[in-house]
């Protein structure tokens, strides 16, 4: 794997012109998985010992944090962030914080699952950020309060070691604990601002819980669907189409750029696990203009290139700005699916309900096994 770089150190003053032309970021190969701790998600900040310039909830906002230079209140500049108070020492001969002295949030993941990469970025904060991160994860049944996570039986893993940090850059840590975990502890020392937290992963459902629903959208991401590849991801990610909820905005699709040649744009999907499908909704909300003009739905219950596709829906005529529902004549087994939208153009969501076989809920529940255990 690509070493991840290291950003250290304080940005330059803000001087005029764009806020992000200074911004220190870098590729990072773990953000093709989705947001765990995404607001959109159900992801919360639930804690916070100190936020007295700027609020913790602003580090799960789903969108690049914004700087208005001119934007003041009663405490001082406001951040989109979470920023706290200046930290002292206990007296005037010793007026330094100590070394261990932090300030923490506490998150709780918007779908539980397996982490692969985490985010901790500074941007805006040039000389008020952070010194020092570090994260640690646990998991937790039901909805715990902060004063059940702060309980001293709670056993916290590290995923970040204490680690130095820059302003106004974007940190990127590669994860490697294959475990499943409910909530984040993000540490900051001794005090400063962060401005967003991202937890890339992989959801693992609880199968118990999908079997009390029995039928569900077996293609959601907070049940484990996730996308495989897509044929285009010029204005926005196809993954966008398995979030919760209707999409309130053309940003909440997926559109693609406008094809010039006589193909065709596409999406596969890999299901919570082998499932019998027997409704599929295609919604094109939000889409006024640019919606696709047809799209086809096909299935295989097989992994890899080769595998043979199986068509559920034959191309059909899809309307601005509508849902449009299909109830199948019978149900069909599968474990990955392709939406092809014909030629161009954006789909907001894509739901597949249905229920699992018995292969699939013994394969489910063996990976929630492995992850838990």
């Amino acid at each position: 794997m690509t070493e991840i770089p290291r950003f250290t150190g304080d940005a330059a003053p803000y001087t005029g012109g764009d806020p992000y032309a200074d911004y220190r970021t870098a590729d990072l190969p773990f953000t093709h998985h989705p947001d765990l701790a995404d607001r959109r998600l159900g992801a919360a900040v639930i804690a916070a010992n100190d936020e007295f310039f700027a609020p913790r909830e602003s580090l799960l906002t789903p969108a690049p944090a914004h700087f208005d230079p001119e934007l003041f209140g009663p405490k001082g500049k406001i951040m989109d962030g979470w920023e706290t108070r200046r930290r002292r020492g206990a007296s005037a001969t010793g007026p330094h914080p100590a070394d261990g002295d932090h300030d923490w949030a506490l998150i709780r993941l918007g779908a539980p699952g397996v982490i692969r990469g985490l985010v901790v970025d500074t941007a805006h904060f040039r000389g008020n950020y952070g010194k020092y991160a570090s994260v640690e994860a646990t998991s937790l049944p039901a909805t715990p309060s902060a004063q059940e996570l702060l309980a001293p039986s709670v056993r916290w893993t590290t995923l970040v070691a204490r680690t130095e940090l820059g302003g106004h850059a974007a940190h990127g840590f590669a994860v490697s604990r294959p475990r499943r975990f409910t909530h984040l502890r993000l540490r900051q020392y001794p005090d400063g601002g962060i401005a967003r937290l991202r937890a890339y992963g992989q959801v693992v459902p609880d199968p118990d819980w999908l079997a009390a629903l029995g039928t569900f959208d077996l293609v959601a991401l907070e049940h484990g669907g996730r996308v495989e590849d897509a044929s285009d991801r010029f204005y926005s990610p196809p993954a966008n189409t398995l979030r919760p909820g209707p999409a309130r905005g053309m940003d909440e699709c997926w559109e693609t750029r406008r094809r010039r040649d006589h193909g065709h744009d596409w999406i596969r999907y890999t299901l919570t696990a082998q499932a019998r499908i027997r409704a599929v909704e295609i919604d094109t909300t939000c889409l006024k203009g640019n919606a696709a003009g047809w799209a086809a739905l096909s299935v295989t219950d097989e992994v890899g290139e080769d595998a043979t596709w199986t068509q559920l829906l034959p191309p059909v005529r899809l309307q601005p700005d509508s849902g449009h529902r299909f109830v199948l004549a019978a149900p069909a087994t599968a474990r990955r699916a392709r939406l092809d939208i014909l030629p161009d153009g954006g789909i907001a969501r894509l739901r597949l309900h249905g229920s699992l076989t018995q292969a699939g809920t013994d394969e489910l529940t063996a990976r929630y096994a492995q992850s838990t255990g």
